[in-house]
């Protein structure tokens, strides 16, 4: 069995850019900074338990339950790296996806979204997406995109 759970938003798990570390056209690297927290650990603990009543109620025998402690990143839905909201000071992005200060840049991926459940998030990126080009539609017909 194999199961998987939210991280939940810190703001120490982060990415920023790498000046020090050029790629083959001379910009600057990633550096990910990111670890399970308390949350995260304790989830993952309460997941083996329960998986192991789960199998044990249905008979199955010789239960072997570990947490390979994987990094953070290799199982997931990338998301929150351009926040949604109101304000340009805590917020990349307004309610349409579009870049605060910057009108002609819409992002619709998961950047806009803190957390999600462990859900294949693709149908929401799908509404957003979608939500995002007929607001941009609309402005462009009124000539302020």
């Amino acid at each position: 069995m194999h199961a998987m759970g939210e991280m939940l938003p810190d703001a120490s798990n982060r990415v920023t850019l790498n000046h020090d570390l050029k790629d083959q056209w001379g910009m600057p690297t990633l550096k990910i900074d990111c670890e399970w927290k308390a949350n995260e650990n304790a989830m993952s603990q309460d997941i083996l338990e329960i998986g192991k009543e789960i199998f044990e109620a249905i008979g199955v025998q010789n239960i072997s339950a570990n947490d390979n402690h994987q990094a953070p990143g290799l199982d997931i839905h990338e998301m929150g790296t351009a926040r949604m909201g109101r304000d340009p000071k805590t917020s990349v992005l307004n309610e349409f996806n579009q870049v605060h200060g910057c009108p002609n840049v819409f992002v619709t991926d998961g950047a806009s979204m803190t957390s999600s459940a462990c859900q294949n998030p693709s149908l929401t990126y799908m509404a957003l997406t979608a939500r995002a080009c007929d607001y941009a539609v609309e402005q462009l017909k009124r000539r302020n995109l």
